[in-house]
């Protein structure tokens, strides 16, 4: 089975700054050096019936004050080592002045592979969602044919009224939601998470990866990961919900071979385990381009 990963992380540790992956910096995490590491293309390591197709490279830090070169290390080093499509993120940062914001939008946009950016809104979402040139941003963002990839727990409900505002605003503007919104593992009473999701879902340029899982707990069950991936479909349909594995980070908990492989062996239904593994990420992040 032929599959696209639509949220994956390499690193050069020699080329790139990755403040994020040294001890002295957060996240404070235990077993940080599982991923402080040089990874390529190389280390994406699938055995048959599984085969990687194509992956989208989603933003590490390697330089948040010129983004553009975290691009151009991508285009440099893969293309001529790595035989697999592939399509970038980059990041952008949305509490910049709206001069500096479109300088950004120019650059990132000269280069072929990206068809996204993301600004990890998290913990200040609110803040970053309530600036008066928001609107602005994001219809520049959308006008460069760009998406947003949302970083941001569904459970902080003046974040997510704030986005449902402006998906009103800008029908325009495509969004992916990243890791499923960061679900609790008890999905029954995350009741802030099921409601931002059927909001979020009835707006058709709104797309969601699962993945993620070992953020949210580096022991997680399979079955918890199950209902969130159900949940998902039931309020987005087949079409909208693709899945990822957010690697290295997923080494925290499994491999990579083994996190497809439940994929794939929970998904009873072959077209909708093509369509969540494969087709959806094709179409949403624009390899037919």
């Amino acid at each position: 089975m032929r599959l696209i990963d639509p949220h994956l992380h390499l690193f050069d540790l020699a080329k790139g700054d990755y403040h994020w992956l040294k001890n002295e910096n957060p996240p404070y995490w235990p077993d940080k050096a599982t991923i402080a590491r040089d990874f390529s293309c190389h280390d994406l390591l699938l055995e048959a019936p599984l085969s990687l197709a194509g992956f989208v490279h989603i933003e590490a830090g390697f330089d948040n004050q010129a983004p553009w070169r975290e691009i151009a290390w991508l285009e440099e080093t893969i293309k001529p080592s790595c035989q697999l499509a592939f399509k970038t993120v980059a990041t952008i940062d949305l509490s910049a002045d709206i001069t500096t914001f479109q300088q950004s939008l120019v650059k990132l946009s000269g280069f072929s592979s990206v068809v996204g950016v993301r600004h990890i809104l998290d913990d200040d979402a609110v803040s970053v969602l309530s600036q008066a040139d928001i609107l602005e941003k994001f219809k520049a963002i959308a006008a460069y044919d760009l998406h947003f990839e949302l970083q941001l727990s569904l459970a902080d409900l003046p974040a997510v009224s704030l986005l449902v505002d402006i998906l009103g605003n800008l029908p325009e503007l495509r969004v992916i939601i990243n890791h499923a919104g960061w679900p609790s593992t008890n999905l029954a009473d995350d009741h802030n998470w099921q409601q931002s999701i059927q909001m979020l879902a009835g707006f058709n340029t709104v797309a969601i990866k699962c993945s993620g899982w070992e953020m949210t707990n580096r022991h997680y069950g399979s079955y918890w990961q199950q209902q969130v991936v159900d949940y998902t479909v039931g309020c987005f349909g087949e079409h909208r919900v693709m899945l990822a594995s957010n690697f290295p980070l997923t080494l925290f908990s499994t491999y990579y071979q083994a996190l497809w492989h439940n994929y794939q062996t929970s998904i009873v239904d072959p077209s909708l385990a093509s369509k969540l593994m494969f087709e959806n990420a094709y179409l949403w992040y624009g390899f037919a381009r």
